[in-house]
């Protein structure tokens, strides 16, 4: 039988430029094509709003200028996260029996709506979601809602069907992409677009009643925004922690009931989850019934998300069943002059002070896929059309098994939280080890094309990574010198050494070497080469992080303006120069200009994880300020081509990348996540350190 091709297009060339292939998704309102971009060679998805080809012939033009500010719109949100869908293009067409439509194109995604993914799990008897696993994948979600939130923009429609999944394992390591940003509110806050409607018998909603928040089922809670989306996403994570629909109900009318009632809360223990008190109270705010009762955007909510997960005593078992309790200067330097200019950081000792948590699951759901109505985005609410259209291509997976889904114990930690140490009833090993976070697999784009970014910065490009460990801490003195003292690693130097040093600058500087300093030994090391980092992150089975591994465990997909967020720097975040390094310049005839008009405690080094405001939102301690780090590449401009995977620098080079900045950093650039120095890799410098990755074998 030959496949569907409702408007029998597939063959031909769209706009001179879009060869149709096949049909990949049909709704209501719109249909979904494969085409390939017979410039680029690449595949696309074209989305034909039929629905709208009943629009009166006077206002198309009308219509075609909102699809134009509206892919406007999805181009400067995506420009800003990689988890926001790309568009590519707009246009409207007319078929051959003359039926005009706009359609957008959008970039091509191999994969599954998270809806049709989690169905497969269902039917395969997979166990539920635990809430690390829900909060790695669904946090990408919210740092892109944020951006949006950030704008004042919401999306109005968040539901399983419109997160789509890349990667084979998303629960260890998957790239989620937010579809149909605006598009839904764009046709139905359209005056002239309803009325067309409406002549057809057919309405518009820009909501699913499944995923809706009081405010979009009644006017009567006040108007829709970011926080309506709060609600939706916790509603997929509630789902998603339970294997059930959150809201109850068969229609729309049960489901608005379900949605505001305020005797009855569709949250994680509502539904059978077992989940900490701190994680329960942060999904009621998220679901109070009156928006200003809940969290204003998504990155409020995630962020006590993330705060309520970490250091708590959480159970990996249902409730009755034994529990794992887990112990919770006056111009800017170039790199030639980074060891005479940087300075750089104290935290309580390592052992025992990193905040963990243990995976928490509710009882295993083999059995109760989605009931009730599911109106899709931009489907008629009069013909109520059953299951979202998919947008993008579907991935050929199997259907998992518990073996593609590893038990609680073995999940991905959440973002911002130490990885889980193992409990003694685990079956699986953990994924990294205890004093390393595990970074998720996605896209970002690298670089930065900002005004004032430095040329070594650009261009920003798109680059995928698979999901890695990290060390939380820079590597201390103590842990370098266990290691020397086992004979796995050379000795530290306890002088500087770099390109034209004078003697004066080598007989200051070497007092701040940390290797031989009893008294800093929970100091990052520092005066160490590139050599010696990478020797060291070998004999501890594991490498130097890659320049792009570095970037994205720092400012993670989002595109945040420093690794904590877009608040400007001050002593809370981390060490840098404050009015104790400029007193220490002073008193060591050192011209050093302050960052910060506050004293953050330590004129030089601090003691690792001692700026937790500063952290970068996957964990890692002391990314920015503190010691520069060594990564793996050689220094060279970034290629300009098509998105990258697993990239790694030139071959060779004369300088290796150090990122982060110090503690002697006057300049705020220094501290985005992008900046970019170099030094040679044989320099034993005061304000250089480093921390190590481990790749994560499938």
């Amino acid at each position: 039988m030959a496949e569907r091709d409702p408007l029998n297009i597939v063959g031909l060339l769209i706009a001179d430029k879009y060869q149709i292939e096949r049909l990949v998704g049909e709704g209501g309102f719109a249909v979904v094509y494969r085409a390939r971009h017979t410039i680029w060679k690449q595949p696309v998805a074209i989305k034909f709003f039929n629905g709208l080809s009943s629009a009166p012939v006077d206002q198309r033009e009308q219509f075609k200028e909102q699809f134009i500010q509206e892919g406007a719109l999805l181009t400067e949100l995506s420009s800003q996260t990689a988890s926001i869908v790309q568009a590519r293009d707009v246009g409207t067409y007319t078929t051959a029996d003359g039926h005009w439509m706009p359609y957008m194109v959008l970039e091509w995604l191999d994969g599954l709506p998270l809806d049709e993914l989690l169905d497969r799990e269902r039917a395969a008897g997979a166990p539920v979601w635990s809430i690390a696993q829900v909060a790695v994948l669904l946090g990408q979600v919210a740092s892109a809602l944020d951006v949006a939130h950030g704008k004042g923009i919401a999306h109005r429609d968040i539901k399983p069907a419109n997160l789509f999944v890349l990667g084979e394992k998303p629960r260890l390591s998957a790239t989620v992409k937010v579809l149909d940003f605006g598009v839904a509110k764009m046709m139905t806050d359209n005056t002239a677009l309803n009325a067309a409607m409406a002549k057809t018998g057919t309405s518009v909603t820009s909501f699913t009643p499944q995923y809706g928040a009081p405010e979009q089922f009644s006017r009567s809670y006040g108007a829709t925004g970011p926080w309506t989306d709060v609600y939706a996403l916790a509603l997929v994570a509630v789902e998603m922690l339970t294997s059930k629909n959150a809201l109850d109900g068969g229609d729309i009318v049960q489901l608005a009931f379900s949605s505001g009632n305020p005797n009855v809360r569709p949250s994680p223990r509502t539904l059978g989850a077992v989940v900490p008190d701190a994680v329960e109270t942060v999904f009621l705010k998220a679901l109070a019934v009156q928006p200003h009762d809940r969290y204003a955007r998504a990155r409020e909510f995630w962020g006590d998300l993330e705060a309520a997960l970490g250091g708590m005593p959480l159970s990996t078992t249902a409730p009755g069943s034994q529990t794992a309790r887990m112990t919770p200067v006056s111009r800017r330097s170039q790199p030639s002059d980074i060891g005479a200019t940087e300075l750089a950081p104290h935290v309580p000792t390592l052992a025992g002070s990193a905040a963990t948590n243990a995976n928490v699951t509710g009882p295993a759901q083999a059995s109760g896929g989605k009931g009730g109505v599911v109106i899709g985005a931009l489907v008629g609410v009069a013909a109520l059309a059953a299951g979202a259209f998919f947008a993008f291509g579907r991935g050929e997976n199997k259907p998992p098994t518990s073996a593609d889904n590893p038990p609680a114990a073995s999940a991905a930690p959440v973002a911002a939280a130490a990885m889980p140490a193992p409990s003694a009833s685990a079956a699986a090993p953990e994924v990294c080890p205890s004093d390393m976070v595990q970074i998720p697999a996605g896209q970002f784009f690298m670089g930065s094309d900002a005004k004032d970014a430095e040329p070594s910065e650009k261009p920003s490009h798109n680059v995928s990574l698979s999901s890695f460990c990290i060390d939380l801490y820079e590597v201390t003195a103590k842990k370098y010198r266990d290691c020397s003292g086992v004979g796995k690693c050379r000795r530290a130097p306890t002088e500087v050494e770099w390109p034209n040093i004078t003697p004066a600058d080598r007989k200051l500087y070497s007092t701040l070497c940390t290797g031989n300093d009893p008294e800093k030994l929970d100091h990052p090391i520092n005066c160490v080469t590139w050599d010696l980092a990478d020797a060291y992150c070998k004999a501890s089975d594991r490498r130097l992080p890659t320049e792009a591994e570095w970037e994205f465990a720092t400012r993670g997909p989002d595109g945040r303006v420093y690794p904590w967020g877009d608040e400007p720097p001050t002593a809370a975040h981390l060490n840098a120069c404050g009015s104790e390094c400029v007193a220490w310049g002073k008193a060591n005839h050192v011209d050093l200009k302050a960052l910060y008009d506050a004293d953050d405690g330590f004129a030089t080094t601090a003691p690792v994880g001692k700026f937790p405001a500063g952290r970068s939102r996957f964990g890692p301690y002391d990314v920015a300020g503190n010691v520069w780090e060594w990564v793996s590449d050689w220094y060279g401009a970034y290629a300009t081509d098509a998105a990258a995977k697993d990239p790694f620098g030139p071959d060779k080079g004369e300088k290796k990348v150090i990122r982060g900045g110090a503690f002697n950093g006057s300049f705020a650039s220094w501290l985005h996540p992008a900046f970019r120095y170099a030094q040679v890799p044989k320099a034993q410098s005061h304000g250089i350190g480093f921390r190590c990755a481990k790749s994560i074998i499938p």
